[in-house]
């Protein structure tokens, strides 16, 4: 449990200066709002790719069928 707790603070350590860099970036306002929802909707995957074995939750198309 304490190896996930690490994981998830260096992710979000990680997650946070890519942020940073992307609002750095001078893009044009609609495609500056569709990279980051884009990078946000990768950062959900990936926290639910890791969270979800820890509830229970079975991963894997072998696994689902």
């Amino acid at each position: 449990m304490i190896s996930l707790l690490i994981t998830l603070l260096i992710f979000a350590l990680v997650a946070g200066v890519v942020w940073y860099i992307l609002t750095l970036i001078p893009l044009p306002p609609p495609f500056a709002t569709i990279v980051q929802l884009v990078f946000l909707l990768i950062c959900v995957l990936v926290l639910l790719s890791y969270l979800l074995p820890f509830a229970g939750v079975p991963l894997g198309y072998h696994q689902l069928r």
